[in-house]
């Protein structure tokens, strides 16, 4: 089989998804929506506890596997290896920024939401601060989720619509209606294990990729000469400039930043670790995923390398086989694997496992945050089975309103760093609010709002700006792409992606500069200047006469607490810090 795309028509790419391949998509959406259905015969439905916390009895590993899944999604499965393909396996070094992520996460911001027994992470902001400013944090986390989650939904479905013929709307339409469907039938138990099943095919999806790219190749060996000569593991750059877009420094301290906006404030991610029995538990859940984040991402680094040796010769960017970057790895899918009945259909599925975990995340987090932070508050008098009966309400609401924003998501541009880019923007600040609470005793409500504002401001001058302006093409180093080999096709290219414009003599300071600051350092930009602008406003506001309650503090406690748990359970005997260690919040 040719390993160029240069022997394909559109038509006939298409015509390589066979009957059996919808039939394995199908498989999948119907085992997810039996998991649904499964845990609604249990009964979770039938308490609140139950439906929006897993009666706060999960364990590690399978919420660990859900909080990969539900953070990795398609952006992983379509955008990385594209990532990796055009700019090189520089990629790769977020593995740092996972471990420093998972670490801060699980030592400073898992034990006091823990202890607090809360359900939604911005009742943290209320009991901190005042009731104002969770509904603040509330909508924020709202509008930050239904964006990113039409994104999710239609961009993968354009792409694999374009190049597979593999229907869009029905597909964005089906994608929506199962995730409502089991995450209202089946609550976060639902949620959690589809993710389980769901992280398993997207890893498969990846290894038929990798294993069929060795076959063809001839091994491992030839992939990474491959991508050496190319450019491709060129790693370490360690340029200090904020306006590089991939360096060792935007990766790390940038990809920290980021990943905190999301596992350390986001109700998505936080309502799972909280579900766990334990204290031990949640935090033994955070560590597993690091484990899990690291196998995705040498999986998805790999497949972009695998993509490179295929089409070191012959890019289909380039030739126009396909438009856009995130069609690339189904592109290869077809290319490689066309000729085996149902694989397409695996790697299909695989990344509509990835949209499913997401969205069903979405789902759930959103209606979980409607129900504790607007409606318990204002309608104390509604029994447990009202609750349930809301919170169902509420699943089916917001799996309306995801598919609505998925309409709208074309214009958000290349999937992978618009992802992220949102993430910065809104998840800085309200990174910014909760640590001032948790790390600054003196931090006040007048402070959090200030600094809110200001980091949200900027972030969103600095983002937007960056859409408008997109950075030069020294900024962002785009490696050569050839089509020396292409059939039909005599000539050679190593010009760069014309979706990137060139700088013209129009272009101002700010705009060759400001906005063309690596899209990782919104999020450390807006943390920093709500930070840096809460604690100047706190200090001039009375914030050092305020009398904070402990709980809601980090402390020497939280810092010792693995040490007195170790000695404890092989040592001497130890009193216990956090009341919760043995059992769950009430």
């Amino acid at each position: 089989m040719s390993t160029t795309p240069s022997s394909f028509s559109d038509s006939k790419v298409k015509a390589f998804f066979r009957p059996l391949d919808y039939v394995v998509f199908t498989a999948m959406l119907v085992i997810s929506a039996f998991i649904g259905m499964y845990y609604a015969y249990k009964g979770v439905h039938k308490c609140h506890k139950d439906y929006v916390m897993g009666g706060r009895q999960l364990t590690s590993l399978p919420v660990a596997l859900s909080l990969t899944a539900s953070f990795m999604s398609a952006v992983t499965v379509l955008g990385t290896p594209a990532e990796v393909y055009r700019f090189g396996a520089k990629f790769g070094l977020f593995a740092f920024s996972y471990v420093l992520m998972v670490v801060i996460t699980a030592e400073v911001f898992l034990p006091i939401y823990y202890r607090l027994g809360i359900t939604s992470a911005y009742e943290y902001l209320e009991l901190r601060y005042n009731r104002f400013l969770r509904l603040t944090g509330t909508t924020m986390f709202m509008i930050l989720t239904i964006l990113y989650t039409g994104i999710v939904i239609y961009t993968p479905s354009l792409a694999l619509n374009q190049v597979t013929g593999f229907e869009l709307w029905g597909s964005v339409i089906a994608t929506g209606l199962v995730c409502t469907f089991y995450c209202t039938l089946g609550g976060l138990k639902a949620v959690v294990w589809t993710d389980v099943f769901q992280f398993i095919l997207m890893i498969a999806g990846f290894l038929t990729v990798i294993i069929r790219t060795m076959i063809i190749k001839g091994g491992l060996k030839t992939i990474l000469k491959d991508a050496h000569q190319g450019g491709r593991l060129s790693l370490w750059d360690f340029n200090p400039s904020p306006m590089q877009r991939h360096t060792f420094w935007t990766l790390i301290i940038g990809g920290t930043f980021t990943w905190l906006g999301i596992y350390g404030v986001n109700q998505s991610q936080i309502q799972r670790y909280l579900a766990c029995k334990t204290i031990v538990h949640a935090k033994l859940s955070l560590y597993f995923n690091l484990v899990g984040l690291w196998i995705v991402i040498s999986s998805a680094v790999l497949s972009g390398l695998s993509m490179y040796s295929i089409y070191k010769d012959c890019d289909p960017l380039t030739m126009g086989f396909v438009k856009q970057p995130d069609q690339l790895m189904p592109y290869l899918v077809l290319d490689i694997l066309g000729q085996f009945p149902g694989i397409p259909g695996l790697f299909v599925a695989g990344t509509y496992s990835g949209t499913l975990s997401t969205v069903s995340s979405s789902i759930n987090a959103l209606a979980a945050v409607t129900v504790e932070d607007i409606v318990k508050p204002r309608f104390r008098t509604l029994t447990d089975a009202q609750l349930s009966a809301i919170s169902m309400g509420m699943n089916i609401l917001f799996g309306g309103v995801c598919l609505i924003m998925a309409g709208l998501a074309s214009l958000m541009g290349g999937l992978l760093q618009a992802a992220l880019s949102i993430f910065g923007i809104v998840g800085g600040p309200l990174l910014g609010i909760f640590s001032l609470g948790i790390l600054f005793p003196f931090g006040n409500a007048k402070g959090a709002f200030s600094g809110l504002i200001c980091g949200f401001a900027v972030g969103m001058w600095v983002g937007i700006g960056s859409h408008f302006y997109r950075p030069p093409i020294h900024r962002t180093l785009p490696l050569a792409l050839s089509t020396a080999g292409c059939e039909k096709i005599n000539f050679t290219t190593t010009t760069q992606f014309t979706t990137l414009p060139t700088p013209t003599p129009t272009r101002s300071h700010i705009h060759d500069n400001w906005y063309s600051m690596s899209y990782l350092y919104f999020s450390m930009l807006g943390t920093l200047f709500t930070v840096i602008v809460g604690i100047i406003v706190s200090l001039s506001t009375g914030g050092l006469n305020q009398e904070v309650d402990r709980r809601l503090l980090y402390g020497k406690e939280e810092l010792m607490a693995n040490y007195v748990y170790l000695k404890s359970k092989f040592g001497a005997p130890a009193e216990k810090i956090h009341p919760t260690e043995e059992e769950g919040p009430e």
